[in-house]
C-alpha cells in the first residue's frame, strides 16, 4: 500500500478494464498505479488517461508496490493470471466468469487459500438496482407465497464482434451474461435446485450461442426462468414475478413498472369479454374493486460499495460479500444448462 491506499494494477484494458479504471477513480483509499494489454493500442489509451503501462504481466508481479491485481482479460486466459498473481503474493480481483470450468476455479480457491491472499470475483451484477427491487418484492413476501420467476436480459445487436463469438475463449451468452443473471437467481432464492432445462438459440453464430432460455426448479417448487436473447427487436419485461396475491412487472433498467395485488378474494364475477370467436369469463380482467395497483418498492444501490467491502475484506473488517463457494455454485450450474441444452435433457443438480 502506498500510505492507507490500495494499489491496483489492471492487466487486461478493454471494454470491462477500463469500466474499472472510471469507477476506482472515485473510490477512496483506492487508486490505479499501472496496467498492462498485450494490445498496442490500449498501452496508449492508458498513457494517455494518466496511467502508467507496464511493458510485460511479469513486470507487474515483480511491482511491490501492487496489492491487488485486478483480471479483465478473456475468459480462457483468467485462471493462469489469477494463480500466478496470488503466487507473487498479489490479492486478486477476477472478472466473471471465473473460469469456464468449476474444476480450474477449485484449483484457484486452493491457490488463494495456501497464499493467504484474497480471491474474488466480479459479481457486480448484485448492485443491480432492479434486481435489489425484485429481491425485495420476493424476501417480504409482497406477492404472498410466489411460484414463479421470469428474469429476461434482451437485445437486439447479436453477439460483440470480438472473442465473445470464439468458443476457445470463452465465448457465448451463458457466459456472457448469464453468469450474471443466474448468480442473481441464486443469491434471490435461498432453497437448492433440484432440475435444469435449457435450450440454446445459434440465430447470428453457430460456434458459440447468441442466447439461451433456462428454467430451474427449486426444491421448494418455485419456477425460476432465464432467458438471455441477442436477436429481440422487442424486448419482453426485464422481471416478471407471480405470487398467489398478486403480480410484478420490472420492464427494464429504468425500473419502470408496478405491482397489482388482490384486496378482496371474495368477489369473483366477471363481464365476459368477447374474443373473435366467443365469450371467456376465465380470461376476463378483475373488476377495479378487487385489486390494488402500487409502484414498485424501489431498492437502491452503489456499485462501488463492491470495491469498499473488497478492501475491507482484506483489512480484516468484513467479510467478503461475493464468496468464492457462490462462485463455484454459479458454475457448476452453468456446467448443468450446458449439458441439459446440448443433451435435450432434464438435468438434476441439487436434488
Amino acid at each position: 500500500m502506498v500510505g492507507n491506499t490500495f494499489q491496483v494494477a489492471i492487466v487486461g484494458l478493454g471494454g470491462m478494464g477500463n469500466w474499472h479504471r472510471e469507477l476506482i477513480a472515485d473510490v477512496e483509499n483506492m487508486e490505479i498505479c499501472g496496467s498492462f494489454d498485450i494490445k498496442e493500442e490500449r498501452q496508449q489509451f492508458a498513457r494517455e488517461h494518466g496511467i502508467t503501462p507496464y511493458n510485460s504481466f511479469e513486470e507487474v508481479l515483480q511491482d511491490e508496490k501492487v496489492d491487488i491485481v485486478l483480471c479483465a482479460t478473456p475468459n480462457d486466459a483468467h485462471k493462469d493470471i489469477v494463480i500466478r498473481a496470488l503466487k507473487a503474493g498479489k490479492h486478486a480481483i477476477c472478472e466473471k466468469p471465473a473460469t469456464m470450468y468449476s474444476k480450474d476455479f477449485e484449483e484457484m480457491m486452493a491457490v488463494a487459500k495456501e497464499c493467504g491472499k484474497l480471491l474474488v470475483v466480479h459479481q457486480n451484477r448484485r448492485w443491480d438496482e432492479d434486481f435489489r427491487t425484485a429481491k425485495k418484492i420476493y424476501d417480504e413476501n409482497m406477492l404472498g407465497s410466489m411460484f414463479r420467476i421470469e428474469s429476461r436480459v434482451h437485445g437486439s445487436r447479436g453477439i460483440p464482434g470480438d472473442w465473445r463469438q470464439e468458443p476457445e475463449h470463452g465465448g457465448g451468452m451463458l457466459l456472457d451474461w448469464g453468469v450474471h443473471i443466474l448468480d442473481q437467481a441464486l443469491q434471490m432464492i435461498p432453497h437448492k435446485v433440484s432440475k435444469v432445462y435449457s435450450s440454446f438459440t445459434h440465430v447470428t453464430n453457430e460456434l458459440v450461442d447468441d442466447g439461451f432460455t433456462c428454467e430451474l426448479t427449486f426444491d421448494n417448487g418455485l419456477i425460476y426462468m432465464l432467458e438471455v436473447g441477442t436477436s429481440n427487436f422487442i424486448n419482453l419485461p426485464r422481471w416478471y414475478l407471480l405470487g398467489q396475491n398478486g403480480t410484478a412487472v420490472i420492464e427494464d433498467w429504468d425500473l419502470s413498472g408496478k405491482i397489482t395485488r388482490i384486496t378482496d378474494w371474495s368477489k369473483n364475477d366477471a363481464v365476459p369479454i368477447r374474443t373473435a370467436a366467443g365469450l371467456t369469463k376465465t380470461m376476463a380482467p378483475r373488476t377495479e374493486e378487487t385489486i390494488h395497483t402500487d409502484p414498485l418498492p424501489i431498492v437502491r444501490a452503489d456499485v462501488h460499495d463492491y470495491y469498499r467491502n473488497v478492501m475491507d475484506a482484506i483489512s480484516g473488517k468484513a467479510e467478503i460479500i461475493v464468496k468464492n463457494d457462490e462462485v463455484l455454485r454459479v458454475l457448476r450450474l452453468m456446467e448443468a444448462i450446458k449439458k441439459s441444452a446440448e443433451d435435450h435433457i432434464v438435468v438434476d443438480f441439487e436434488a
